[in-house]
């Protein structure tokens, strides 16, 4: 089993990654993170709980996050129009029992590091806020980290909050490019491949099927994200699978192809949290994920998460 931090913005498409990530046997999962980005961290405190709750799986530790950038200013946006009030595409969930540790997550990742050297895998599919301030306070687990894995970056495609930045990196550039730069063994699994991956809508008639809580709670939210989709891309038809793609490449690599390249995020002006590319460089190289065998990883993920196939 691999030992993982997963660090998330409890949205949608985090819940999604959550459950994929829970019923992976593949992953033992030390404690999950919050951050803030399709919520705050409170919410996304909260969501995480009451994702793990209809898991079944409230024994995983809960850490929140700082509710500042990495540069100290505030963040007060909020993705309503993707992610409902709660988050959670508006669905009923049940209220959750475990509470959060007494913690801030930057220091429980420095304390998972250190009691693990060499064998945690951190994904982070939200701000990288969490892990460059980990990395600030304790500079040395930068060597005892085995595998950073993150969902952001838009390399060689558009961005989806600007022409230019994907929404984790925007979030907060300047995390992202104090973590890009430390010299962590990164793996961006950005919208250069997450966008080639599709839930498809008519899915979720069979998750209303089966009946369960998990599968009624993901059909209600997925069906709201899906509408936010058609706003901007009638045609699509369902949804991208950003966050779980992540935990994805977690499972198993051979679902991405990379390149190496040397990434800097642009931090200041119009361009801001534009993820910038160049191949050849030896410098703290990072693997970009360029290419992935959509078909195989869709079907995983709804077998994982479901029982059931890709339709």
């Amino acid at each position: 089993m691999k030992n993982i931090i997963l660090d998330v913005d409890t949205g949608i498409d985090d819940a999604l990654a959550i459950s994929y990530a829970v019923q992976s046997p593949e992953l033992n999962i030390l404690g999950i993170t919050t951050s803030f980005g399709n919520t705050s961290v409170p919410e996304a405190t909260r969501n995480t709980l009451q994702v793990l709750e209809v898991l079944g799986a409230r024994d995983i530790p809960v850490i929140p996050g700082v509710e500042e950038k990495f540069n100290g200013d505030v963040h007060r946006d909020k993705t309503v129009w993707i992610h409902g009030q709660n988050g959670i595409g508006d669905a009923v969930l049940p209220e959750a029992a475990g509470k959060p540790l007494d913690m801030l997550a930057h220091d429980f990742i420095i304390s998972a590091v250190r009691d693990h050297p060499h064998d945690v895998t951190i994904l982070t599919v939200a701000s990288q806020v969490n892990l460059a301030m980990a990395i600030q306070k304790d500079p040395g687990i930068v060597p005892l980290i085995d595998d950073v894995i993150v969902m952001g970056g838009a390399v060689t495609v558009p961005g989806n909050v600007t022409p230019f930045a994907e929404a984790n990196i925007h979030t907060d550039a300047d995390a992202a490019q104090f973590t890009f730069q430390s010299g962590l063994p990164v793996t961006l699994v950005g919208l250069d491949v997450t966008k080639k991956t599709l839930l498809k809508r008519d899915v979720l008639q069979t998750w209303r099927k089966e009946g369960t809580d998990l599968a009624r709670i993901l059909a209600d939210a997925c069906d709201f994200y899906m509408n936010a989709y058609a706003k901007n891309e009638p045609d699509l038809n369902g949804c991208a699978l950003h966050d779980p793609l992540t935990v994805g490449a977690a499972i198993d690599p051979s679902f991405v192809k990379t390149v190496p390249m040397t990434i800097d995020v642009v931090t200041e002006g119009e361009k801001v949290g534009q993820t910038i590319g160049e191949k050849g460089a030896n410098e703290r190289p990072i693997q970009v994920c360029l290419e992935v065998d959509s078909d195989r990883f869709v079907s995983h993920f709804l077998e994982r998460v479901t029982g059931h196939e890709a339709l």
